[in-house]
C-alpha cells in the first residue's frame, strides 16, 4: 500500500475515533452508557495510534523522498540534509498539523491513564469530552482543508524544492517547533478540566488541583520553545536581533502572558478561594489564543518570516475560535451565582492583592501585543488598506508595564497573605533594595547610561535579591528540599527572568552596528573590536553552495559568514555567524560579494552585550519549572476559603 494510502486511512481512523469517543462519552454523561470511560480510553489509544501511523508514514515518505505525496513533492528534496528532511514535517502547514494532532493525542492519552481509577467522575467525563472535540477537529482538518496525505503524479525524474532554506540551516529548527507545540497543546488540559468544572458546578478549587502540573510544565515547554525561537532568529536571520514583535513571535507570546498571569492567580483562589471567575477566565483565554495564534501562523492573513502560505484552514479555525469564546463565556454566565467568593482581599499591601495587581499588568500586556497583532487585520477587514504596526508601537507601550512587573516580582513573594506591616516589608526587602542599588552604581561603573535600561538593571537586581533571598530561607530550612516545589522552584524562574530582562535592556539599549565595504587586508573598528577581511572561499554542499567571508576578530579567531544559494529552492540568503562570550556578542552577516571583484566583500557587524545571558536565562527558567512542578512541602489553606473538594473529585 502507498505511503498516501496508509496516510490517509491513518487519518480516517482518527476522525473516527475521536467522533465515537465524543458519542459514547456523551451517552455516558447522560447515563445511558455507564462504562464509557473503559470504552473512551480504548478509543483515546486508537486516536494515538492513528496520529503516531500518520507521522510515521509521513516521515517515512520524507525519508524515501516519495515524491507520490503532495506534501512531499511540495516540501521535500533529494538534496535536504537528513536531520533537516525530519525537520520538513513541521516546516509546512499539513505536516505541523499533523505534528501538532500527535502531540494532542499524546495528552489525551496521559490523561487517560492519570485519571483512569476516577473513570465515573463528572468533571472528568466533560473533561474528556472536551479533549475529544478538540481532538477531533484537528483531525478534521486534515481530512479537509489541511489535507497531509494527497496525491501527486511526479514526471519522470522530479525532485522537489526542499523547506524554505531558512528552516534547513540551523540545528534548533529541529526543537523549536515540536518544544512550542508540546506548550501550545499542553494548554488544553486545563481548558478541558476548567470546561468539566463549568458543567458540573464543581467551580472550586477541584479542577485547578487536578491539573496544576499540568498548567505549570505547558508553561514551561511554551517558555524554552519561546527562547529557541528566539536563539534560532538571531542565530539564522542575519539581521542582529532575536525578537522584532513579529505577529507570529506575538501569536506564542500572548498565551504565555495570560497563562503566567493564570499559573500565578491560582495560587491566590487555592489559598484564599478568591478570584473564580478570573482564573477561568484566563485558562479559556489563554487556550483560544493558542488557537488564534494557530490561525494567524497558519492561514496566511499576516505577512512574517515565520508564518506558512495563504490556505483555506483560515476560516475552520477562526469558526473553532469563536465556538470556543462564545461557549465558555455562556457558561461562566450560567454558573454566575456558584462562582463568587468567599474570601476577598484584607489589604491591597498583601500577597494576594500583589498578585492581583500582577494579573492586571499581564492582562493589559496581553492587551497591547493583541491589538498591535491584529490592528492590521482589522484595517485591512474595513477599508481594504495593509498597513503594519512597528516595533516602536510595543516598545512604547510594553516598557512601562515590564517595569512594573519587575518591581512586583521583588515584593509580592516577600508579602505575607492577607495584610503586610511596614516592619515586615522593610525587614524582606533590605537586602534586595540594596543589591538593586548595587547593580545600578555597578552598571554606571562599567559604563551604563540611560534611564531605561539603568531601571531595568535596578529593578533586575531587586527581583533577582528577593528571589534569592527566599532560595537562601528555603534551603536553609529544608536542605535541598528547598530548591523544589511551587515556590521554591518558582523562584528560580524568576531569576531565569531577572537574567533575561537584564541582557534584553543591555543588549536593545547598547546595540552598536556597522556596514563596511572590505577588501583582502582591510581591518574595521567597531564598538572596541578589530574585524580584519582574510579573503574568501566556496564550498559546495548537498542542499546548497556556500560562499564565505573569512573575518579574523580581535586577531584571535577567524569566523566565516557567508552567502548560501538553494538552487532547487531558487532562493540565496544570507548564513550568520556569531561570536559569543560572557560579555557580548558580534554578529557578522555578508551583505554582498560586489561583482567584479573576487577579493571585496559588504559586511556588517552587529556589538551587542549580554547576548549569551538571554539563553542562560531561558534555560534558568527551564530548570525552575521542572523543580516547581517536583512535589514541595504543602501549606493548609488560610482562611477564609471555599469548601475542600469533595472524596470524589479529581486530585492530584
Amino acid at each position: 500500500m502507498s505511503n498516501s494510502s496508509l496516510g490517509a486511512a491513518s487519518v480516517a481512523l482518527g476522525v473516527a475515533a475521536a467522533a465515537c469517543a465524543v458519542v459514547i462519552v456523551a451517552l455516558g454523561l447522560s447515563g445511558r452508557r455507564p462504562g464509557w470511560f473503559r470504552e473512551a480510553r480504548l478509543l483515546a489509544w486508537v486516536m494515538m495510534f492513528a496520529a503516531t501511523a500518520g507521522v510515521v508514514v509521513m516521515e517515512r515518505a520524507l525519508i524515501t523522498r516519495d515524491f507520490t505525496v503532495a506534501f512531499v513533492a511540495e516540501h521535500g528534496s533529494s538534496q535536504t540534509p537528513a536531520l533537516f528532511n525530519v525537520a520538513t514535517l513541521w516546516s509546512a502547514l499539513e505536516g505541523s498539523i499533523l505534528l501538532w494532532t500527535l502531540v494532542l493525542c499524546g495528552y489525551v492519552v496521559a490523561v487517560v491513564v492519570k485519571f483512569g481509577k476516577q473513570g465515573d467522575d463528572p468533571m472528568l467525563a466533560w473533561a474528556m469530552l472536551t479533549l475529544f472535540v478538540v481532538a477531533g477537529f484537528f483531525f478534521a482538518l486534515m481530512v479537509g482543508p489541511s489535507a497531509p496525505f494527497d496525491r501527486f503524479d511526479p514526471p519522470p525524474g522530479y525532485d522537489g524544492p526542499g523547506p524554505n532554506p531558512l528552516l534547513q540551516n540551523h540545528i534548533l529548527m529541529a526543537f523549536h517547533p515540536p518544544i512550542l507545540y508540546l506548550g501550545y497543546v499542553g494548554f488544553t488540559v486545563p481548558f478541558a478540566f476548567a470546561i468539566g468544572g463549568l458543567c458540573t458546578g464543581r467551580v472550586g478549587e477541584g479542577w485547578l488541583l487536578a491539573t496544576r502540573r499540568w498548567t505549570v510544565m505547558a508553561w514551561g515547554y511554551l517558555t524554552l520553545g519561546i527562547v529557541l525561537g528566539a536563539w534560532w532568529s538571531y542565530e539564522t536571520l542575519g539581521w542582529g536581533g532575536y525578537w522584532a514583535w513579529d505577529p507570529v513571535e506575538n501569536a506564542s507570546f500572548l498565551p504565555w502572558l495570560t497563562g503566567t498571569a493564570f499559573i500565578h492567580s491560582v495560587m491566590v483562589q487555592e489559598r484564599r478561594g478568591m478570584l473564580r471567575v478570573w482564573n477561568l477566565s484566563l485558562v479559556i483565554s489563554t487556550f483560544s489564543l493558542t488557537i488564534l495564534g494557530t490561525f494567524i501562523t497558519r492561514s496566511g492573513v499576516l505577512q512574517s518570516v515565520h508564518a506558512f502560505v495563504e490556505s483555506g484552514i483560515g476560516p475552520w479555525l477562526l469558526t473553532f475560535f469563536a465556538v470556543i469564546v462564545v461557549v465558555s463565556l455562556g457558561l461562566i454566565a450560567w454558573r454566575g451565582d456558584e462562582l463568587r467568593a468567599p474570601g476577598k482581599i484584607d489589604s491591597p499591601v498583601s500577597r494576594e492583592g500583589a498578585f492581583l495587581a500582577n494579573n492586571v499588568l499581564f492582562a493589559a500586556f496581553a492587551f497591547v501585543v493583541l491589538l498591535g497583532t491584529i490592528f492590521p487585520l482589522i484595517v485591512e477587514a474595513i477599508d481594504g488598506r495593509t498597513i503594519s504596526v512597528g516595533n516602536p508601537y510595543f516598545e512604547r507601550m510594553t516598557m512601562p508595564i515590564g517595569f512594573v512587573l519587575l518591581f512586583l516580582m521583588a515584593v509580592a513573594p516577600v508579602l505575607p497573605w492577607r495584610k503586610a506591616s511596614g516592619e515586615v516589608l522593610s525587614d524582606r526587602l533590605h537586602w534586595p533594595a540594596w543589591i538593586g542599588a548595587g547593580s545600578m552604581v555597578a552598571a554606571a561603573l562599567l559604563g551604563a547610561r540611560g534611564w531605561s535600561p539603568m531601571l531595568a538593571f535596578g529593578l533586575g537586581g531587586f527581583a533577582g535579591g528577593a528571589a534569592l533571598r527566599q532560595v537562601a530561607l528555603a534551603t536553609r530550612r529544608q536542605g535541598w528540599r528547598g530548591l523544589v516545589g511551587r515556590t521554591n522552584g518558582g523562584m528560580i524562574v524568576h531569576f531565569g527572568v531577572v537574567l533575561i530582562a537584564i541582557a534584553f535592556a543591555a543588549s536593545n539599549a547598547y546595540v552598536r552596528q556597522g556596514e563596511f565595504t572590505m577588501e583582502v587586508g582591510d581591518s574595521a573598528e567597531l564598538s572596541g573590536h578589530t574585524l580584519t577581511y582574510e579573503g574568501s572561499h566556496v564550498t559546495e554542499y548537498s542542499n546548497r553552495t556556500e560562499k564565505s567571508a573569512r573575518i579574523l576578530v580581535d586577531d584571535v579567531q577567524i569566523y566565516e559568514p557567508a552567502i548560501a544559494q538553494y538552487p532547487f529552492a531558487g532562493r540565496t540568503i544570507g548564513v550568520p555567524s556569531v561570536r559569543s562570550t560572557w560579555t557580548d556578542d558580534i554578529a557578522l552577516s555578508v551583505l554582498t560579494f560586489p561583482e567584479g571583484s573576487d577579493d571585496t566583500v559588504v559586511l556588517r557587524a552587529t556589538v551587542q552585550p549580554l547576548i549569551v545571558w538571554l539563553w542562560i536565562g531561558g534555560l534558568v527558567m527551564a530548570a525552575g519549572t521542572v523543580l516547581a512542578v517536583a512535589p514541595g512541602k504543602r501549606r493548609r489553606p488560610t482562611a477564609p476559603t471555599s469548601a475542600p473538594p469533595a472524596a470524589h473529585e479529581v486530585a492530584v
